[in-house]
């Protein structure tokens, strides 16, 4: 290598070679890492003036990078969660070429410690039960893409699954049987097997059947017969919600969106007494410490909590034992 690596072959090995090959990155992973590149090239090109073309190593160093994070939050109104996940991509690529190009370890190391940002948690959003029986009702199931949209809603809402894992669904990955369960691959290409509840199961079976021997056999395609995209999902839910709002006018002051859904299955668990181990095993979380927040939200689990405390300045409540109880203890 010479003292000034060419940045294009490097980025070429870093996603064909390193993240498919090498890693087996999912799609997600690698779509997250070029958009990524994507927006730095472009600012180096209108900020820095340097070509893409012209690009080598020496030009991600930290002051640039740091630049770059900057107009992400500035410029672009980007969050402190996207700017986080721009600056994984240039670190997982730097450390990437300081074994393709072991000159430029200095270079590398100064990126290397550029830290993430901290943000403040936001509050977890979900919908309640009123609320979300709405949005399934609201489905005019009389059409085929009616009742796509709604056995879709509720698979998404009885999974918790990720609008990434839903779309790549295949009908193949549904048994049926005694018990329906739906086998789900996210993120890290993690399996999970979540039952079905008797009425989704049913759904999906009657859905399967309109459907046909379609290929491919995507469990939830579009109206050309692809699968369903992210932004596909998105769409078919924001039109349920606006109907719903006639039924429940609560859902005007929501943003619904699949992840919403996602949040409201794992709050319904928790508020039906399901542990939050089991909930992180249903979601596919790979840290409890992520179920956790949950229960931090869970507002009705709080204020069961307050009702077992006395208020400050009140005298506790002892336990006082009936006569009879008093008769029968004597007795002994």
């Amino acid at each position: 290598m010479t003292d000034r690596a060419p940045l294009g072959p490097l980025l070429r090995a870093f996603f064909a070679d390193h993240l498919v090959q090498q890693k087996a990155a999912s799609p997600q992973t690698i779509h997250a890492y070029r958009d990524a590149f994507r927006l730095l090239l472009t600012f180096l090109d209108q900020h820095r003036h340097r070509k893409p073309e012209a690009l080598t190593l020496d030009d991600l160093d930290t002051p640039v990078i740091l630049a770059f994070l900057n107009h992400l939050e500035e410029d672009r109104a980007n969050s402190v969660q996207s700017r986080n996940a721009r600056l994984a991509a240039v670190r997982s690529f730097v450390r990437f070429a300081a074994l393709r190009a072991p000159e430029s370890v200095d270079l590398t190391s100064r990126v290397l410690a550029i830290p993430r940002k901290r943000a403040p948690r936001r509050q977890v959003h979900h919908l309640t039960r009123p609320e979300m029986d709405a949005i399934l009702t609201a489905c005019d199931r009389s059409t085929h893409g009616g009742r796509r949209d709604h056995i879709l809603l509720l698979t998404l809402y009885n999974t918790g699954a990720r609008v990434s894992e839903l779309v790549a669904l295949r009908r193949s990955h549904v048994r049926f049987g005694a018990a329906t369960v739906v086998q789900l691959l996210g993120k890290g290409r993690k399996e999970r097997a979540v039952p079905l509840w008797s009425r989704t199961g049913r759904g999906l079976r009657q859905w399967f059947d309109e459907e046909g021997g379609a290929t491919p056999d995507y469990a939830f395609r579009n109206a050309r017969g692809d699968r369903l995209t992210r932004q596909g999902v998105t769409h078919l839910l924001d039109q349920a919600c606006r109907r719903a709002r006639e039924r429940c006018p609560s859902l005007a002051a929501k943003r619904v969106s699949p992840h919403v859904i996602r949040h409201t299955t794992a709050m319904h668990l928790l508020q039906a007494g399901v542990d939050v181990a089991t909930i992180a095993l249903w979601l596919g979380h790979e840290r409890l410490e992520t179920t956790h927040h949950y229960v931090e939200a869970d507002l009705q689990l709080k204020e069961r909590a307050m009702r077992k405390l006395d208020p400050l300045g009140q005298r506790t409540r002892r336990f006082k034992a009936d006569s009879s109880l008093l008769t029968f203890l004597a007795s002994l």
